[in-house]
This record gives C-alpha cells, structure tokens and sequence, in this order.
C-alpha cells in the first residue's frame, strides 16, 4: 500500500512531505543496499523503523535534541485522515532542519569495510589502529567516520575529519563529532543491557533553531549494525539483527552492485522482516504488534 500523495522529497526509504513550518516523514517497506533500492518490501519494516527511532529519541532526549513532534496520526492535517490506517505507526511529524551534509558514522568495533580497509592498512577511513585486532574486535574508542550523503543509485563516499570540516566548518564538523559518540555511547549501554552489541551506526543531524539537531532515523537495523551479545566471538564475522543478511545473500549472487537490484528470494524477505522484529523486541523490552497496514 502507499499513501497515494505525491510526496515533496523521496529518499531510499522515507517519503517526505513539506507542511510549512513541519514535514511528514513516512517510513516505506522499502530496503536499500549499497545504496540501491531494492525491488521487494520487507513487510513491517517502516513500522519497525519508525517505532525503534521513536524508542531512541525518547531515551537519548537528555543526550542531544531532536526533530519530533509528534507521531499521533490524528494531529496530521485532514488531507492524511483518509490514508490514516496507512500512516499509523510508520510516520512522523518532525521540525524542520537545516541538515548537514554529511553522514555522521561511529564505529565502536571493527566490521564491514572497516575490517576490510585495517586488513590492508592498518587504519579505518585512515584512522590509524593498533596493530593485530582481530574481525569484529571492539575497538579502543568509537570513532567518528563521516561520510558523504549519497544520493539514490550512487554510494556514500567516507571521508576524513578534515574533509568533514571543510564541507560543514570546523566548529560545527566538531560538534557533529561530539554529538554523535555521544549518542552512540549511550545507546550501546542501553542495548548492552539488553543483549545487543550496536557495532556501528550512522546518524543524521541538522539545525533547528540554531541548536543541533538529531533528525531522520535512529539506531534502526537499516542505519546500524547489531550483534547479538550471546553469539559474539572475536576474530569472525557475527550474526546480525540488521539488513546484512541481505548484504550477504546480494554479494553471493554475483550482483554488480549496480541498479536495477535483483529480486530477493521469498525465505530472504521473511527472513530480513523476522529480524527487524526481533531487533526491536530485544532492544525496546516491547512486543512487536504492527499498528497499521503494509
């Protein structure tokens, strides 16, 4: 099902829609990988995504502000009443913000492409590391990687501090870099509690007001790699909450990586839903019952 209103913006995932001083964000069912829009849904997903980011914004209120204001259907305007069952549960009415234009990654192990570069040269987006850690080792401090902001079809390029600071300034690049191992920081508490190593994430962080903003989503399975505690093992790769189990089926179907994205398998689709769910079960301490339609 989709709204059947033409959104104002269209990312890979959410669909945006200006309301003056505000904006609607809708969470799709949609997935992307490598920056590609995968053809399948993958039911409950925008719920998924919206309901964990609204968990997080709550509990990382006194870490940093964001962007909310409400996700109660019955204060969007009326042109929305009539796609309301829709909308319930996987939207949220946000302030605007003026966003920085950088993805604000933290990586508090060692996994993905992070792994992959320290293995050729001993340095994670030219951070350099202590030498012999091993895959999925937890790193001595969460770093700050930032990346460009790709847009669809093409790929986040990630870059140094120093780049970072001539995009956005120095003094905003530092507080962006404060800001999100902060967050991180807290969260990986709250998830450790739980049962759940958040083995990087990316965030997204604007202005409103003047005052820096936490925006878009949240320590989502789509936005951060999560490991259950239990099976975690240096020195390998990990399972995971998150959509690597797409990644993985991608990579071994001999795709190019380049769009169009081929169908996913039935099993895959079940099997990437299953695991949002249970990410947010396990993270929230909530039962996981889907509110609206998909």
């Amino acid at each position: 099902m989709t709204l059947e209103i033409t959104p104002d913006a269209r990312g890979k995932v959410r669909d945006i829609y200006d309301l003056g001083d505000r904006l609607l964000m809708v969470a799709s069912d949609r997935l992307s990988a490598f920056d590609v829009v995968l053809p399948d849904p993958i039911p409950h997903k925008g719920e998924v995504l919206t309901r964990l980011s609204l968990f997080w914004f709550e509990l990382l209120a006194g870490v940093v502000p964001n962007h909310l204001i409400s996700a109660d259907v019955a204060d969007l305007p009326d042109r929305f009443a009539a796609r309301a069952d829709y909308l319930r549960g996987r939207s949220m009415l946000v302030k605007k913000a003026r966003v920085h234009p950088v993805e604000c990654i933290v990586r508090g192990y060692l996994a993905g492409s992070g792994w992959a570069e320290y293995q050729r040269e001993g340095t994670v987006c030219g951070i350099a590391l202590p030498a012999g850690l091993r895959e999925s080792e937890r790193l001595p401090e969460p770093l700050f990687t930032p990346s460009t902001k790709a847009v669809i079809g093409e790929h986040d390029e990630n870059i140094s501090f120093e780049r970072a600071a001539r995009i956005v300034g120095a003094e905003t690049a530092a507080a962006l870099r404060d800001a999100a191992v902060a967050v991180y920081s807290e969260a990986r508490e709250h998830a450790s509690s739980r049962g759940i190593i958040i083995a990087d994430t990316k965030f997204e962080f604007g202005e409103v007001d003047g005052v820096l903003t936490l925006v878009d989503e949240v320590l989502t399975p789509d936005s951060s790699r999560f490991w259950p505690a239990i099976t975690y093992e240096p020195g390998r790769a990990q399972l995971s909450f998150d959509k690597q189990y797409v990644r993985d089926w991608l990579e071994a179907s001999g795709w190019d990586k380049r769009p169009p994205a081929p169908a996913l398998p039935a099993e895959v689709v079940e099997g990437t839903s299953r695991r949002y769910i249970e990410a947010y079960e396990l993270i929230t301490g909530r039962t996981f019952e889907p509110e609206g339609v998909t």
